[in-house]
Formats: C-alpha cells, structure tokens, sequence
C-alpha cells in the first residue's frame, strides 16, 4: 500500500473514533501527496466541518465537486458550510442539487425544508 493511502486510513479511523483534530493531521498531508483525490478532500472536509472551521471545509467540498460534479454528498455537505456561515440562500441551492442528485434522501430534502 502506499504512504498516501495510509494517511487516508489512519485519516478515516480517527474520523470514525470522534478524533477529528487528530484526522485532519494525516488528511492534509495526503492531500498534499495527491491533491486530485475526491475521497481525501471529502474526508478533510468532513474533519473541518467537525471541528467548525467551515471556511476551510468549504474550501474541500468545492474541490470535491470540482473534481467529482455530480457528487450528491459533496453538494450536501457544502450546503451545511454555507448554512453554517449564514449563507442560506446559496445553501439551498446545494441542497437542491443534492436532493436532485438523490431523490431518495430524506435528510437532503428535510434539509431544504428546514432552511426556506
């Protein structure tokens, strides 16, 4: 296995045991050993939105949906961001699209409910 895929892991499992400070330490030097891989931005921005540096976590998912456009979750998850940093209106849209992407999903459409 490489390096960078084990700092994805190690990244993941402390993602998993609530230790999202920690993550973010193995995260950002796999993504600076790959910066194109969507699972790794995913992954740092999940670990930076856990520990409420939003701007940050925006940063990722938009990379993600640079690198992967059609990613439901990429577009949900830049949604809670946006909702985070008072940005509603341009949540919304992302929710939308989320919930265009996975119709299925009760949390992305109960997300748009609870923001209009």
């Amino acid at each position: 296995m490489s390096e960078t895929y084990n700092l994805f892991q190690q990244g993941r499992a402390h993602l998993r045991e609530g230790m999202a400070a920690q993550a973010t330490v193995s995260l950002e030097k796999a993504k600076r050993r790959e910066p194109e891989k969507a699972s790794i931005r995913e992954a740092l921005g999940i670990a930076y939105f856990r520990i409420h540096r939003y701007v940050e976590a925006e940063s990722e998912f938009r990379k993600l949906l640079e690198l992967a456009p059609a990613d439901d979750y990429g577009h949900y998850a830049l949604g809670r961001c946006l909702e985070k940093q008072g940005r509603q209106t341009e949540a919304q849209g992302h929710y939308k699209l989320a919930s265009s992407l996975r119709p299925a999903s009760k949390h992305y459409s109960s997300r748009i409910r609870d923001v209009a």
